[in-house]
């Protein structure tokens, strides 16, 4: 026999919402984590001033990091090099993989300007070395090269690799490895909320009808359906542990902070705060 579903009606599900107990601390927390992490180093300053939260990290190393990246993402992978090695030499020593790609950039960058010869004598001296050494590299590499195979990249297999997506994924790339040689997280603790919630979501459609969130851009809740019964107590231990690992709930006068910095929208701190009720229920 199935198990009916409980109703939590509206009525029940925003007093939950404003049952819960705020702690400005942790939610100036998350703020300035975001910050950090995703490199607003004058919205960081600010805030700090403003709120008394301080980063894990220096904000001076912000900026050059974010110079490191905006490097890569114009196409200017020899500056952004240097820029990583000036702020830690063992960044790129250590970690073949990112090295190799950004000198995969840099290939893509010089197919990109025309300059086959120049192109065809890099890869067989900088990347064909290492290919040798991993397997996994040849065959980014064969894909590369096979860049120079097409008159009209259009009809390329792996054209993409000249689309600016390609740039920003390397970019991404280099800021995660300075992050976590600063030992800080390489993302954002609110992308993981997000997905935290939508898990949520998923695990809580099968068990009750519930004011859930449809449409994620405006984190409008819609009404639930008319059944019954109780939640299953697993999944809530689940969230209840997950979310209180990671921060407290966010206070309300954070909208208007979080709007100011420009920072996210009203739709993911109200996504964040109904993640939260769900693991208080």
């Amino acid at each position: 026999m199935a198990m009916s579903k409980k109703l939590i009606t509206r009525e029940e599900w925003e007093r939950k919402l404003n049952d819960v107990k705020i702690r400005k601390e942790d939610m100036n927390k998350l703020v300035m984590n975001f910050l950090v992490t995703e490199g607003y180093v004058d919205a960081a300053e600010k805030f700090q001033m403003e709120s008394g939260a301080e980063p894990d990290i220096d904000l001076a190393t912000i900026t050059d990091r974010m110079a490191a990246k905006k490097a890569v993402q114009c196409g200017n992978v020899e500056d952004a090099i240097e820029k990583v090695n000036d702020l830690n030499p063992e960044i790129l020593d250590t970690n073949p993989q990112l090295f190799f790609h950004l000198q995969q950039q840099r290939l893509i960058e010089l197919i990109r300007n025309g300059k086959v010869n120049e192109a065809l004598q890099f890869a067989q001296e900088e990347l064909a070395p290492r290919g040798e050494e991993d397997h996994s590299f040849l065959e980014e590499l064969e894909k590369t090269v096979a860049l120079l195979a097409f008159e009209d990249v259009s009809n390329c297999p792996v054209g993409d690799l000249l689309d600016i997506s390609q740039r920003l994924k390397t970019a991404s790339e280099v800021n995660a490895a300075i992050l976590t040689s600063q030992s800080h997280e390489k993302d954002p603790k609110l992308p993981s909320l997000l997905k935290m919630l939508l898990w949520a979501q998923n695990q809580l459609d099968e068990k009750a009808a519930y004011p859930r969130i449809k449409n994620l851009s405006t984190a409008m809740l819609e009404d639930p359906a008319a059944v019954s019964d109780l939640l299953d107590a697993t999944v809530l231990q689940f969230v209840r542990c997950s979310f209180s690992s990671i921060l407290n709930p966010c206070t309300v006068d954070m909208f208007t902070r979080f709007a100011f910095f420009k920072v996210v929208d009203y739709g993911i701190i109200s996504k964040i705060i109904m993640a939260q009720v769900i693991s208080r229920l």
